[in-house]
């Protein structure tokens, strides 16, 4: 008898990594009929829930989920943020836009997750933006955003 999305979701969790390595390539399998579980997984209490389910959202790349996985830059937990923004940078261009749209937010964790996640999509659009943000107050955002610019450049 297989396990309901939400028990594979709570496996992600388990001490033994082959018992969340089993969930989370069986969430990843399901694809659609995981999305809207594992988005809301992304505001559960536990940490490697969280980060699991953004890693398995970036696998999955449904559009879908973009705007919950920018939600997570915000996470207090900086490998779950650093994981949703691995996780938007694997969705492809479609990201690009709503992650140009957050390099402007109040949050350095936001504007350098941003950052760092669009120099890995290496769009041109991107440039001037980023370019903004070498000014930044943050030594990671400005770190990130070199980067990225250099990234796409090259």
């Amino acid at each position: 008898m297989s396990k309901s999305v939400e028990e594979l979701i709570e496996d992600l969790n388990d001490q033994d990594e082959f018992v969340v390595e089993a969930a989370a390539g069986e969430l990843e399998m399901m694809g659609e009929e995981s999305v809207d579980a594992l988005m809301s997984a992304l505001s559960h209490r536990k940490k490697n829930i969280r980060l699991n389910a953004a890693k398995i959202l970036g696998a999955v790349s449904n559009p879908k989920s973009i705007d919950a996985l920018i939600l997570t830059l915000r996470d207090n937990n900086k490998l779950v943020r650093r994981e949703a923004s691995t996780a938007l940078s694997r969705m492809g261009q479609i990201a690009v836009d709503p992650l140009i749209e957050i390099l402007d937010d109040e949050d350095w964790r936001v504007r350098g997750a941003a950052a760092w996640a669009l120099g890995n999509l290496k769009d041109d659009a991107a440039i001037e933006p980023l370019e903004a943000l070498l000014e930044d107050e943050s030594g990671y955002v400005r770190a990130g955003a070199l980067n990225a610019i250099n990234s796409i450049k090259s």
